[in-house]
Protein backbone atom coordinates (compact mmCIF):
# COMPACT_ATOMS: atom_id res chain seq x y z
CA UNK A 1 0.00 0.00 0.00
CA UNK A 2 1.09 3.41 -0.88
CA UNK A 3 2.20 5.93 2.01
CA UNK A 4 3.89 9.03 1.65
CA UNK A 5 6.61 11.01 4.16
CA UNK A 6 6.26 12.43 6.48
CA UNK A 7 4.91 9.55 8.67
CA UNK A 8 3.36 12.31 10.76
CA UNK A 9 3.62 15.95 10.20
CA UNK A 10 3.78 16.78 14.19
CA UNK A 11 6.43 16.91 16.87
CA UNK A 12 7.41 13.65 17.82
CA UNK A 13 11.75 13.96 17.60
CA UNK A 14 14.54 12.13 18.59
CA UNK A 15 12.91 8.85 17.81
CA UNK A 16 13.79 5.23 18.66
CA UNK A 17 12.02 2.28 16.78
CA UNK A 18 12.31 -1.24 17.79
CA UNK A 19 9.72 -4.79 16.62
CA UNK A 20 8.56 -6.93 18.71
CA UNK A 21 7.03 -9.98 17.02
CA UNK A 22 4.39 -8.12 14.88
CA UNK A 23 4.86 -4.78 16.45
CA UNK A 24 6.70 -1.56 15.82
CA UNK A 25 7.07 0.93 18.86
CA UNK A 26 8.62 4.27 18.74
CA UNK A 27 10.12 6.78 22.05
CA UNK A 28 10.20 10.41 21.01
CA UNK A 29 11.62 13.49 23.02
CA UNK A 30 8.75 15.10 25.45
CA UNK A 31 10.67 17.42 27.63
CA UNK A 32 8.86 19.50 30.06
CA UNK A 33 5.25 18.08 29.22
CA UNK A 34 3.61 15.60 31.85
CA UNK A 35 2.86 12.19 31.65
CA UNK A 36 6.22 12.05 29.39
CA UNK A 37 8.28 9.83 26.92
CA UNK A 38 5.73 9.38 24.99
CA UNK A 39 5.46 5.66 23.23
CA UNK A 40 3.72 4.60 20.01
CA UNK A 41 2.91 1.67 18.40
CA UNK A 42 2.50 0.53 14.43
CA UNK A 43 2.07 -2.57 12.24
CA UNK A 44 3.29 -0.95 9.44
CA UNK A 45 5.78 1.98 10.28
CA UNK A 46 4.02 4.68 8.90
CA UNK A 47 0.42 4.27 10.64
CA UNK A 48 1.01 5.29 14.76
CA UNK A 49 -1.10 5.47 17.75
CA UNK A 50 0.10 6.39 21.16
CA UNK A 51 0.18 2.93 23.40
CA UNK A 52 1.91 4.95 26.69
CA UNK A 53 3.55 7.23 28.26
CA UNK A 54 6.45 5.61 30.40
CA UNK A 55 5.77 8.42 33.97
CA UNK A 56 3.28 10.66 34.81
CA UNK A 57 6.02 12.71 36.52
CA UNK A 58 9.53 12.63 36.60
CA UNK A 59 11.47 14.34 40.06
CA UNK A 60 8.98 16.69 41.14
CA UNK A 61 11.17 19.49 41.65
CA UNK A 62 10.64 23.22 41.67
CA UNK A 63 11.37 23.53 37.35
CA UNK A 64 9.73 21.17 36.62
CA UNK A 65 6.69 21.65 38.64
CA UNK A 66 6.79 25.91 36.91
CA UNK A 67 7.17 26.80 40.87
CA UNK A 68 9.98 29.24 39.88
CA UNK A 69 8.60 31.24 37.06
CA UNK A 70 11.10 29.63 34.94
CA UNK A 71 10.52 26.06 34.70
CA UNK A 72 12.16 23.62 32.43
CA UNK A 73 11.75 24.96 28.91
CA UNK A 74 14.30 23.97 26.57
CA UNK A 75 15.22 20.74 29.14
CA UNK A 76 13.56 17.79 30.38
CA UNK A 77 13.61 14.49 29.20
CA UNK A 78 15.48 13.79 25.68
CA UNK A 79 16.30 11.17 23.40
CA UNK A 80 15.47 8.31 24.92
CA UNK A 81 16.96 4.68 24.22
CA UNK A 82 14.14 1.83 23.48
CA UNK A 83 15.18 -2.03 24.06
CA UNK A 84 13.31 -5.09 24.98
CA UNK A 85 15.68 -7.93 26.07
CA UNK A 86 14.52 -11.32 27.30
CA UNK A 87 10.83 -10.25 27.37
CA UNK A 88 11.49 -6.53 29.62
CA UNK A 89 11.16 -3.30 27.73
CA UNK A 90 14.08 -0.65 28.92
CA UNK A 91 14.04 3.30 27.95
CA UNK A 92 16.78 5.05 29.11
CA UNK A 93 17.40 8.79 28.91
CA UNK A 94 19.13 11.66 30.53
CA UNK A 95 16.68 14.72 31.75
CA UNK A 96 18.49 18.15 30.88
CA UNK A 97 17.61 19.84 34.21
CA UNK A 98 18.61 17.23 36.69
CA UNK A 99 21.66 16.06 34.93
CA UNK A 100 20.59 12.69 36.05
CA UNK A 101 20.48 9.67 33.52
CA UNK A 102 17.19 7.63 33.96
CA UNK A 103 16.67 3.96 33.28
CA UNK A 104 12.82 2.44 33.12
CA UNK A 105 12.37 -1.43 32.86
CA UNK A 106 8.64 -2.92 32.40
CA UNK A 107 7.18 -6.29 31.34
CA UNK A 108 4.79 -4.71 29.03
CA UNK A 109 5.41 -1.66 26.94
CA UNK A 110 2.02 0.13 28.67
CA UNK A 111 3.60 -0.41 32.00
CA UNK A 112 3.81 0.09 34.86
CA UNK A 113 7.34 1.08 34.67
CA UNK A 114 9.95 0.52 36.96
CA UNK A 115 12.21 3.91 37.67
CA UNK A 116 16.10 3.76 38.53
CA UNK A 117 19.03 5.97 37.73
CA UNK A 118 22.09 5.12 35.84
CA UNK A 119 25.18 6.75 37.64
CA UNK A 120 26.33 9.25 35.58
CA UNK A 121 25.07 11.52 32.64
CA UNK A 122 25.44 10.33 29.41
CA UNK A 123 24.07 12.46 26.39
CA UNK A 124 21.77 11.29 23.75
CA UNK A 125 22.52 7.91 25.20
CA UNK A 126 21.56 4.62 23.47
CA UNK A 127 21.58 0.99 25.21
CA UNK A 128 22.97 -1.85 23.56
CA UNK A 129 22.41 -5.23 25.00
CA UNK A 130 25.34 -7.93 23.53
CA UNK A 131 24.65 -11.55 22.61
CA UNK A 132 27.14 -12.39 25.81
CA UNK A 133 24.58 -10.87 28.17
CA UNK A 134 26.83 -7.83 28.77
CA UNK A 135 25.12 -4.39 28.45
CA UNK A 136 26.73 -1.15 27.65
CA UNK A 137 25.83 2.31 27.09
CA UNK A 138 26.93 4.89 24.39
CA UNK A 139 26.90 8.25 24.24
CA UNK A 140 28.02 11.52 23.69
CA UNK A 141 28.56 15.24 21.60
CA UNK A 142 31.53 15.01 19.10
CA UNK A 143 33.37 12.73 20.86
CA UNK A 144 31.68 9.19 21.33
CA UNK A 145 31.86 6.81 24.25
CA UNK A 146 31.38 3.35 24.82
CA UNK A 147 30.85 2.24 28.64
CA UNK A 148 30.23 -0.98 30.01
CA UNK A 149 27.39 -0.95 32.63
CA UNK A 150 26.83 -3.58 35.84
CA UNK A 151 24.34 -6.36 35.50
CA UNK A 152 22.42 -4.54 37.48
CA UNK A 153 22.52 -1.34 35.19
CA UNK A 154 22.89 1.06 37.80
CA UNK A 155 26.42 2.36 36.73
CA UNK A 156 29.15 1.73 35.20
CA UNK A 157 31.16 -2.13 35.31
CA UNK A 158 34.16 -2.01 37.03
CA UNK A 159 36.64 -2.80 34.89
CA UNK A 160 34.27 -3.03 32.06
CA UNK A 161 34.97 -1.68 28.94
CA UNK A 162 35.25 2.57 28.86
CA UNK A 163 36.65 4.10 25.72
CA UNK A 164 35.77 7.15 23.28
CA UNK A 165 35.10 4.93 20.10
CA UNK A 166 35.00 8.27 17.56
CA UNK A 167 35.76 11.91 17.83
CA UNK A 168 34.13 14.21 15.35
CA UNK A 169 36.43 16.85 12.99
CA UNK A 170 36.09 21.15 13.37
CA UNK A 171 34.35 21.04 10.01
CA UNK A 172 31.09 19.75 11.93
CA UNK A 173 29.20 22.50 13.93
CA UNK A 174 27.34 19.86 15.66
CA UNK A 175 29.53 16.85 16.25
CA UNK A 176 28.31 13.67 16.35
CA UNK A 177 25.52 12.66 18.41
CA UNK A 178 22.00 11.06 18.51
CA UNK A 179 23.90 7.74 19.32
CA UNK A 180 22.01 4.09 18.27
CA UNK A 181 24.43 1.09 18.33
CA UNK A 182 23.20 -2.52 17.10
CA UNK A 183 24.44 -5.76 16.35
CA UNK A 184 23.41 -7.10 12.66
CA UNK A 185 25.00 -10.19 11.48
CA UNK A 186 27.94 -10.20 13.95
CA UNK A 187 28.63 -6.62 12.94
CA UNK A 188 28.79 -3.37 15.36
CA UNK A 189 26.97 -0.11 13.70
CA UNK A 190 26.89 2.85 15.44
CA UNK A 191 24.27 5.62 13.56
CA UNK A 192 24.33 9.14 14.73
CA UNK A 193 24.05 12.82 13.20
CA UNK A 194 26.11 15.55 12.47
CA UNK A 195 25.92 18.83 11.35
CA UNK A 196 28.22 20.05 8.73
CA UNK A 197 29.96 23.81 8.06
CA UNK A 198 30.92 22.81 4.69
CA UNK A 199 29.63 21.01 1.91
CA UNK A 200 25.65 21.23 2.20
CA UNK A 201 25.63 22.60 5.33
CA UNK A 202 22.87 20.84 6.96
CA UNK A 203 22.32 17.95 9.13
CA UNK A 204 23.37 14.53 8.20
CA UNK A 205 23.17 11.11 9.35
CA UNK A 206 26.29 8.85 9.80
CA UNK A 207 27.14 5.50 10.10
CA UNK A 208 30.01 3.78 11.48
CA UNK A 209 30.94 -0.15 11.25
CA UNK A 210 33.33 -2.45 13.59
CA UNK A 211 34.19 -6.01 13.79
CA UNK A 212 33.97 -5.72 17.74
CA UNK A 213 33.36 -3.60 20.35
CA UNK A 214 37.09 -3.17 21.07
CA UNK A 215 37.89 -2.67 17.29
CA UNK A 216 37.97 0.10 15.22
CA UNK A 217 34.59 2.12 13.90
CA UNK A 218 34.97 3.33 10.32
CA UNK A 219 32.49 4.70 8.21
CA UNK A 220 30.86 8.21 7.62
CA UNK A 221 27.89 9.88 5.98
CA UNK A 222 24.92 7.39 5.00
CA UNK A 223 22.58 10.66 4.10
CA UNK A 224 22.57 14.24 3.14
CA UNK A 225 19.16 15.38 1.94
CA UNK A 226 16.57 17.67 2.83
CA UNK A 227 13.46 16.66 0.99
CA UNK A 228 13.65 19.88 -0.83
CA UNK A 229 12.64 21.60 2.64
CA UNK A 230 14.91 24.84 3.32
CA UNK A 231 18.27 22.82 3.49
CA UNK A 232 16.92 20.71 6.78
CA UNK A 233 18.77 17.48 6.40
CA UNK A 234 16.90 14.49 7.74
CA UNK A 235 19.08 12.72 10.18
CA UNK A 236 18.92 11.02 13.90
CA UNK A 237 16.82 8.08 14.58
CA UNK A 238 16.45 4.45 14.98
CA UNK A 239 16.65 1.60 11.98
CA UNK A 240 14.31 -1.62 12.79
CA UNK A 241 13.80 -4.65 10.29
CA UNK A 242 10.49 -5.79 9.41
CA UNK A 243 9.60 -9.38 9.65
CA UNK A 244 9.26 -9.93 5.92
CA UNK A 245 13.25 -8.98 6.27
CA UNK A 246 13.30 -5.47 5.09
CA UNK A 247 14.71 -2.35 6.95
CA UNK A 248 13.95 1.42 7.43
CA UNK A 249 15.35 4.44 8.98
CA UNK A 250 12.86 5.97 11.54
CA UNK A 251 14.64 9.48 11.46
CA UNK A 252 13.41 13.08 11.85
CA UNK A 253 13.15 16.67 9.79
CA UNK A 254 13.19 20.43 11.33
CA UNK A 255 10.26 21.05 9.83
CA UNK A 256 9.52 25.10 10.64
CA UNK A 257 7.17 25.95 13.61
CA UNK A 258 5.50 22.46 13.55
CA UNK A 259 8.36 21.16 14.87
CA UNK A 260 10.46 17.89 14.24
CA UNK A 261 9.14 15.32 12.65
CA UNK A 262 9.36 11.91 11.67
CA UNK A 263 10.58 10.26 8.29
CA UNK A 264 10.71 6.79 7.07
CA UNK A 265 13.67 6.01 5.11
CA UNK A 266 14.02 2.40 3.14
CA UNK A 267 17.61 0.95 4.07
CA UNK A 268 19.06 -1.74 1.74
CA UNK A 269 22.84 -3.46 2.22
CA UNK A 270 25.97 -3.35 0.43
CA UNK A 271 28.77 -4.99 1.41
CA UNK A 272 27.26 -5.37 5.05
CA UNK A 273 27.08 -1.56 5.04
CA UNK A 274 23.70 0.08 4.82
CA UNK A 275 22.28 2.27 1.59
CA UNK A 276 19.76 4.62 2.76
CA UNK A 277 17.00 6.02 0.98
CA UNK A 278 17.14 5.84 -3.17
CA UNK A 279 19.64 7.01 -4.81
CA UNK A 280 20.84 9.18 -1.90
CA UNK A 281 17.32 11.09 -1.39
CA UNK A 282 14.73 10.44 0.98
CA UNK A 283 11.42 9.30 -1.13
CA UNK A 284 8.35 11.34 -0.91
CA UNK A 285 6.03 7.94 -1.92
CA UNK A 286 6.52 4.52 0.07
CA UNK A 287 5.49 1.13 -0.43
CA UNK A 288 5.17 -0.73 2.90
CA UNK A 289 3.51 -3.84 4.10
CA UNK A 290 1.62 -4.29 7.33
CA UNK A 291 1.32 -6.76 9.79
CA UNK A 292 -2.48 -6.12 10.63
CA UNK A 293 -3.98 -4.42 7.81
CA UNK A 294 -7.17 -4.64 8.99
CA UNK A 295 -6.44 -2.61 12.20
CA UNK A 296 -7.50 0.57 12.95
CA UNK A 297 -5.50 3.01 14.55
CA UNK A 298 -6.58 5.73 17.21
CA UNK A 299 -5.80 9.53 15.97
CA UNK A 300 -2.78 10.78 17.53
CA UNK A 301 -5.16 13.98 18.29
CA UNK A 302 -9.30 14.15 19.95
CA UNK A 303 -11.48 16.13 20.27
CA UNK A 304 -12.74 16.14 24.00
CA UNK A 305 -15.65 16.88 26.26
CA UNK A 306 -13.83 16.71 29.64
CA UNK A 307 -16.61 14.21 30.50
CA UNK A 308 -14.51 11.98 32.67
CA UNK A 309 -15.08 10.50 36.20
CA UNK A 310 -12.50 9.35 38.47
CA UNK A 311 -11.30 5.06 39.16
CA UNK A 312 -11.71 3.01 42.28
CA UNK A 313 -8.39 4.80 43.26
CA UNK A 314 -9.77 8.67 42.51
CA UNK A 315 -7.56 8.86 39.48
CA UNK A 316 -9.14 10.48 36.20
CA UNK A 317 -7.55 9.14 32.98
CA UNK A 318 -7.22 11.39 30.09
CA UNK A 319 -7.38 10.45 27.05
CA UNK A 320 -3.23 10.25 25.81
CA UNK A 321 -3.32 12.83 23.77
CA UNK A 322 -3.21 15.48 25.97
CA UNK A 323 -0.23 16.38 27.77
CA UNK A 324 0.23 19.22 31.09
CA UNK A 325 3.02 21.78 30.59
CA UNK A 326 5.28 21.04 33.38
CA UNK A 327 3.67 18.66 36.18
CA UNK A 328 0.10 19.71 36.78
CA UNK A 329 -1.04 20.46 40.31
CA UNK A 330 -4.26 18.76 41.94
CA UNK A 331 -5.12 21.80 43.90
CA UNK A 332 -5.89 23.26 40.90
CA UNK A 333 -7.64 21.26 38.57
CA UNK A 334 -11.03 19.26 38.88
CA UNK A 335 -13.36 16.94 36.38
CA UNK A 336 -15.77 16.67 39.53
CA UNK A 337 -16.87 20.23 40.70
CA UNK A 338 -18.78 21.07 37.44
CA UNK A 339 -19.34 17.43 35.96
CA UNK A 340 -18.41 17.68 32.34
CA UNK A 341 -15.73 20.52 32.80
CA UNK A 342 -12.43 21.22 32.95
CA UNK A 343 -12.41 22.94 35.86
CA UNK A 344 -8.49 25.52 36.24
CA UNK A 345 -8.19 27.15 39.03
CA UNK A 346 -5.17 29.90 39.65
CA UNK A 347 -3.11 29.19 43.13
CA UNK A 348 -0.73 31.92 42.00
CA UNK A 349 -0.03 35.28 40.37
CA UNK A 350 1.98 34.82 37.16
CA UNK A 351 3.19 37.17 34.09
CA UNK A 352 2.02 35.29 30.97
CA UNK A 353 0.22 32.01 29.55
CA UNK A 354 4.26 30.93 29.79
CA UNK A 355 4.33 30.74 33.55
CA UNK A 356 0.50 29.27 33.90
CA UNK A 357 0.33 26.03 35.84
CA UNK A 358 -2.10 23.26 34.74
CA UNK A 359 -2.12 24.12 30.84
CA UNK A 360 -3.61 21.40 29.46
CA UNK A 361 -1.59 20.89 25.69
CA UNK A 362 -2.04 18.53 22.09
CA UNK A 363 0.41 18.30 19.83
CA UNK A 364 -0.64 20.69 16.60
CA UNK A 365 -0.78 18.86 13.39
CA UNK A 366 0.08 19.88 9.85
CA UNK A 367 -0.37 20.91 7.74
CA UNK A 368 -3.60 22.77 9.23
CA UNK A 369 -5.46 22.42 11.94
CA UNK A 370 -7.62 24.16 14.42
CA UNK A 371 -9.13 24.08 18.27
CA UNK A 372 -11.80 25.18 19.03
CA UNK A 373 -13.13 26.03 23.20
CA UNK A 374 -16.02 26.47 24.27
CA UNK A 375 -15.17 28.51 27.88
CA UNK A 376 -17.29 29.89 30.75
CA UNK A 377 -15.12 32.49 32.50
CA UNK A 378 -17.44 33.72 34.93
CA UNK A 379 -15.58 32.37 37.85
CA UNK A 380 -12.72 34.93 37.01
CA UNK A 381 -10.95 37.95 38.72
CA UNK A 382 -9.68 41.20 37.84
CA UNK A 383 -6.58 40.27 36.18
CA UNK A 384 -7.45 36.72 34.91
CA UNK A 385 -7.09 35.31 31.44
CA UNK A 386 -8.97 32.24 30.43
CA UNK A 387 -8.78 30.66 27.09
CA UNK A 388 -6.90 29.03 24.15
CA UNK A 389 -3.25 29.44 22.81
CA UNK A 390 -0.91 28.32 19.83
CA UNK A 391 1.92 27.37 22.36
CA UNK A 392 5.55 27.86 22.59
CA UNK A 393 7.61 30.75 23.20
CA UNK A 394 6.48 33.18 20.97
CA UNK A 395 2.72 32.30 21.34
CA UNK A 396 -0.71 33.31 20.26
CA UNK A 397 -3.41 33.37 23.40
CA UNK A 398 -7.09 34.26 22.84
CA UNK A 399 -9.06 34.53 26.11
CA UNK A 400 -11.87 35.69 28.62
CA UNK A 401 -10.49 38.60 30.77
CA UNK A 402 -11.89 41.05 33.27
CA UNK A 403 -11.18 44.58 34.14
CA UNK A 404 -12.96 46.93 36.71
CA UNK A 405 -15.72 43.64 36.54
CA UNK A 406 -15.98 44.05 32.62
CA UNK A 407 -15.09 41.05 30.50
CA UNK A 408 -13.76 41.28 27.26
CA UNK A 409 -12.03 39.04 24.58
CA UNK A 410 -8.11 39.34 24.48
CA UNK A 411 -6.07 38.12 21.85
CA UNK A 412 -2.07 38.55 23.40
CA UNK A 413 1.40 38.08 22.36
CA UNK A 414 4.53 38.93 23.51
CA UNK A 415 4.44 42.33 21.07
CA UNK A 416 0.67 42.98 21.70
CA UNK A 417 -2.64 43.05 23.07
CA UNK A 418 -6.22 43.24 21.68
CA UNK A 419 -9.04 43.59 23.45
CA UNK A 420 -13.04 43.89 22.90
CA UNK A 421 -15.65 44.48 25.21
CA UNK A 422 -18.09 41.41 25.85
CA UNK A 423 -21.50 40.67 27.54
CA UNK A 424 -21.20 37.91 28.68
CA UNK A 425 -18.15 35.72 30.14
CA UNK A 426 -19.28 32.47 28.10
CA UNK A 427 -18.06 32.00 24.36
CA UNK A 428 -16.02 29.91 21.85
CA UNK A 429 -12.69 30.56 21.15
CA UNK A 430 -10.50 29.43 17.81
CA UNK A 431 -7.07 29.14 17.01
CA UNK A 432 -6.05 28.04 13.42
CA UNK A 433 -2.51 27.06 12.42
CA UNK A 434 -1.06 26.92 8.96
CA UNK A 435 1.75 25.15 8.29
CA UNK A 436 1.47 24.56 4.46
CA UNK A 437 4.75 25.96 2.22
CA UNK A 438 6.59 27.24 5.48
CA UNK A 439 3.33 29.37 6.05
CA UNK A 440 3.59 29.25 9.53
CA UNK A 441 0.88 31.34 11.09
CA UNK A 442 -1.59 31.26 13.47
CA UNK A 443 -5.06 33.23 13.57
CA UNK A 444 -7.43 33.81 16.87
CA UNK A 445 -11.06 33.89 16.47
CA UNK A 446 -13.75 34.42 18.73
CA UNK A 447 -17.53 33.50 17.75
CA UNK A 448 -20.20 36.20 18.35
CA UNK A 449 -23.70 36.26 16.44
CA UNK A 450 -23.29 32.91 14.06
CA UNK A 451 -20.02 34.46 12.78
CA UNK A 452 -16.32 33.69 13.71
CA UNK A 453 -14.34 36.97 14.28
CA UNK A 454 -10.64 37.59 14.29
CA UNK A 455 -8.87 39.16 16.87
CA UNK A 456 -6.03 40.64 16.78
CA UNK A 457 -3.13 40.07 13.53
CA UNK A 458 -1.76 36.46 12.42
CA UNK A 459 1.12 35.50 14.70
CA UNK A 460 3.61 34.20 12.51
CA UNK A 461 4.72 31.01 14.53
CA UNK A 462 8.79 30.58 15.21
CA UNK A 463 10.33 27.68 16.22
CA UNK A 464 12.57 28.75 19.05
CA UNK A 465 15.29 26.71 21.49
CA UNK A 466 14.33 28.22 24.45
CA UNK A 467 11.13 26.09 24.19
CA UNK A 468 12.76 23.22 21.76
CA UNK A 469 9.49 22.03 20.90
CA UNK A 470 7.04 22.59 18.23
CA UNK A 471 3.47 24.30 18.19
CA UNK A 472 0.88 22.99 20.90
CA UNK A 473 -2.82 23.98 21.66
CA UNK A 474 -2.47 24.43 24.99
CA UNK A 475 -6.20 25.30 27.22
CA UNK A 476 -5.02 27.76 29.95
CA UNK A 477 -6.29 29.77 33.11
CA UNK A 478 -3.83 31.90 35.16
CA UNK A 479 -4.07 35.58 37.42
CA UNK A 480 -1.79 38.51 36.76
CA UNK A 481 -3.15 40.38 40.00
CA UNK A 482 -5.01 38.22 42.44
CA UNK A 483 -5.03 34.70 42.64
CA UNK A 484 -8.00 31.75 43.57
CA UNK A 485 -10.33 32.33 40.31
CA UNK A 486 -11.44 29.71 37.90
CA UNK A 487 -12.71 29.08 34.46
CA UNK A 488 -14.51 26.24 33.29
CA UNK A 489 -13.99 24.54 29.89
CA UNK A 490 -16.79 22.69 28.12
CA UNK A 491 -15.74 21.17 25.25
CA UNK A 492 -12.60 21.11 23.04
CA UNK A 493 -12.89 20.35 18.85
CA UNK A 494 -9.82 19.24 17.22
CA UNK A 495 -10.16 19.67 13.56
Amino acid sequence: MKHFNPIIWSDFPDPDVIRVEDTFYMVSTTMHMMPGCVILRSYDLVNWEIASHVYDTLDATPGQRLEDQKGIYGAGMWAASLRCNKGIYYICFVANDTRKTYLYQSNEITGPWKKQYIKGFYHDCSLFFDDDERVYIVYGNRQIYLTELKADLSGPKEDGIHRMILEDSDCYGLGFEGCHLYRINGKYYLFMIHWSKEGSGRRQEACYMAESLEGEFTGGNILDDDMGYHNMGVAQGGIVDTPDGKWYGVLFQDHGAIGRIPILVPIHWEDDFPVFGIDGAVPIELEVNSTRPDYVYTPLTASDDFDYMPDEQGRISLQPVWQWNHEPDDRGVSFTERPGHLRIRTLDVCESVLQAKNSLTQRTMGPGCEGILKVDASGILDGDYAGLSAFQSSYAFIGITKENGKYYVAMITKEEIHKEEIDVPEMQLKVVCDFKDSIDEAKCFYYKDGNWIQLGNPLHMIYTLDHFMGYRFAISMFSTKKAGGYADFESFIYQ
